[in-house]
């Protein structure tokens, strides 16, 4: 049970194709295929335990598709080069943030000073709110 995770996806596991973007851009976009559409099969991976696969499933289930793929598309950068880099590294964000296991909470009773201040809090405020009501004669 580490929680500082840093496992790297291989790239062997990655599939990136391109397609056109969507967007401004004039000529570059309608000639040049510069969105990169990132593909990696969880349950095929290599570098992840079973319990990690089923730890990256659940958190990410809304990134998964039918065939058991995440997929990750970039198309801000206008070279094909930049939007394959910002697609795995966000992968890879997307996996590691996945992978981390929250600390359990340890509950705790208030301290007796701190239950006092409520207290007291509380009587100051009711003092107050008595003060507002109309003196009657």
């Amino acid at each position: 049970m580490s929680s500082t995770n840093k496992k790297q996806i291989p790239e062997s596991e990655i599939k990136i194709t391109f397609a056109r973007s969507s967007g401004a851009g004039g000529q570059n976009v309608n000639k040049t295929s510069t969105k990169a559409i990132l593909h990696w099969n969880v349950g095929a991976s290599s570098i992840f335990s079973d319990s990690e696969k089923e730890r990256i499933r659940t958190k990410l289930k809304n990134k998964l598709n039918d065939q058991d793929e995440i997929v990750v598309m970039a198309e801000e950068e206008r070279s094909q080069l930049q939007n394959r880099t910002q697609a795995i590294s966000r992968l890879q964000s997307l996996v590691s943030e996945a992978l981390i296991i929250p600390k359990r909470r340890k509950p705790t009773k208030p301290t007796y000073s701190s239950k006092l201040k409520r207290l007291e809090t509380k009587k100051q405020r009711s003092k107050l709110k008595a003060s507002r009501r109309s003196v009657e004669e």
